[in-house]
């Protein structure tokens, strides 16, 4: 049986595609979930067409903005106030389908990422902050409601990385058999 495919941030598998031109390898997760899984890498800034280095980018509460969990939120420039929603928007709900086709059985998001986090991304609002997801993991976790999902922050605990790899291992041989 060939091995699961599980999405991840390109960030954390060391490619430098971070807004300041960095990374943020995660030598753990790779070490221990790498022997298991094949990696699908993925970065929604650099594939929506921001770039590296770029402007760091948050997520600011709007009524005309798209679902962030609880939220609606545009996604803007810090500095320039440049607006990448529905770029981002359309963007993210193809990459989800493409992904999809693709048939996964995990993902793992980067932690608190106006585009990758699945929870406690900071959304800016004028009564104080509020908390969102991050666009992408919105649409990936729309697409794919069923899909074992987590981020690298969790997976510092070692009974939660054991149970996101079963999980995987789970879906994986569900698809496999079905």
């Amino acid at each position: 049986m060939k091995r699961p495919r599980v999405g991840i941030s390109r960030c954390l598998i060391g490619d430098e595609v971070r807004y300041d031109g960095t990374h943020r390898l995660d030598e753990r997760v790779i070490e221990l979930l790498g022997p298991y899984v094949e990696w699908v890498p993925v970065c929604p800034e650099v594939e929506v067409g921001m770039g590296t280095p770029r402007e760091p980018i948050h997520l600011v509460a709007s009524v005309d903005g798209v679902p962030s969990m609880h939220e609606r939120v545009r996604l803007v420039g810090v500095a320039s106030g440049e607006d990448w929603t529905e770029r981002m928007h359309e963007w993210a709900r193809d990459r989800a389908r493409g992904l999809a086709a693709l048939y996964l059985s995990g993902y793992v998001f980067k932690a608190r990422s106006p585009s990758c986090g699945i929870d406690r991304v900071v959304v800016h609002a004028v009564d104080g902050e509020r908390q969102g997801r991050g666009l992408f993991a919105e649409a990936l976790i729309d697409a794919l409601p069923d899909l074992p999902v987590t981020d690298e922050a969790s997976l510092v605990d070692p009974a939660a990385r054991a149970a996101f790899l079963e999980r995987v291992l789970r879906h994986h041989a569900e698809r496999s058999s079905g």
